[in-house]
């Protein structure tokens, strides 16, 4: 039989392609799990295992109602000037408006307008 498939610090099965987990202390194969193929848990020895994430690669609505938003009412009909990142630009400011468009036992909705390209996008509160 073949041996595994390892890319970076994982290791396929070469039967199925099933991600292969780590051994276990004292393990001396690992066995997968969808077609009992067995590989030596010596197949991980000397390999470095990184893992590394971006704080904004995982949204999380907790974070979002942490984040303070700075808000500046300015006049005409463009709406409030809140911190908000534009996810076409990356500009930090953008105006918000808020309006109730579902129904009333339903959240509101904000439109944002971005200051500095005027992309335009909403959220579901």
């Amino acid at each position: 039989m073949s041996p595994a498939h390892k890319i970076g610090s994982l290791i396929f099965c070469p039967t199925c392609g099933t991600l292969l987990d780590l051994p276990k202390d004292g393990e001396v194969d690992i066995t997968c799990e969808q077609c009992a193929y067995v590989e030596p848990a010596s197949s991980y020895e000397n390999t470095e295992i990184m893992t590394r994430s971006d704080p904004d690669a995982f949204p999380s609505a907790l974070r979002q109602k942490r984040k303070t938003q700075t808000k500046r009412h300015e006049g005409g009909d463009r709406g409030t000037l809140v911190s908000e990142k534009c996810p076409s630009c990356g500009a930090l400011e953008a105006y918000s408006k808020v309006m109730q468009l579902r129904s009333a036992d339903e959240g509101s909705t904000v439109f944002y307008t971005c200051v500095a390209c005027t992309h335009g996008w909403r959220v579901n509160n």
